[in-house]
């Protein structure tokens, strides 16, 4: 089951957090880190599908060239362009510090796929998240909220409903 946080905005008044679906709608943009190579791997045909359905994804991932036809990264802070949602994968890498990359990139949304060894960091993320007024979701998958919201993207500001 998805966890979603409240996050405080720069004016320190509690706000609701975005579930992952009006993240979505409101992104045209994902970056994903640990993106993968291998086909048969989450971390290759989630991120897929959501390219597949509109939404431009920029891999993340220091051991690979180019994924899904992009160019890959090797950190978030290499990405030129802006990013809406940081979508995390098995890295190995600390929670708390891609929450702290994520928001030094300007993005609005961290998301750490389901199933996936975060934890030692989450309550440190969480809270990081909350400071600067990101929202910030554990547990959850994109692709498959993609799929039972209907959701598709059609370039920035027209993501949503496909019906």
């Amino acid at each position: 089951m998805a966890r979603h946080f409240s996050v405080r905005g720069s004016a320190g008044l509690a706000h609701a957090m975005r579930n992952t679906r009006d993240i979505l709608k409101q992104a045209s943009t994902i970056a994903v880190v640990g993106a993968s190579l291998d086909p048969l791997s989450d971390a290759h045909w989630m991120p897929e599908q959501m390219q597949q359905f509109g939404w431009r994804v920029i891999p993340v991932n220091a051991h690979a060239d180019s994924i899904f036809g992009e160019h890959c990264y090797a950190r978030l802070s290499d990405i030129p362009d802006r990013v809406d949602l940081v979508d995390v994968f098995d890295t190995g890498e600390d929670a708390a510090q891609l929450v702290r990359e994520a928001i030094g990139i300007g993005a609005r949304a961290v998301l750490l796929e389901s199933d996936k060894e975060h934890q030692p960091a989450s309550v440190e993320a969480r809270h990081l998240a909350n400071e600067a007024g990101v929202d910030y979701v554990e547990d959850d998958c994109v692709a498959m909220q993609r799929t039972i919201g209907c959701l598709v993207c059609k370039g920035p500001e027209l993501c949503g409903s496909a019906h």
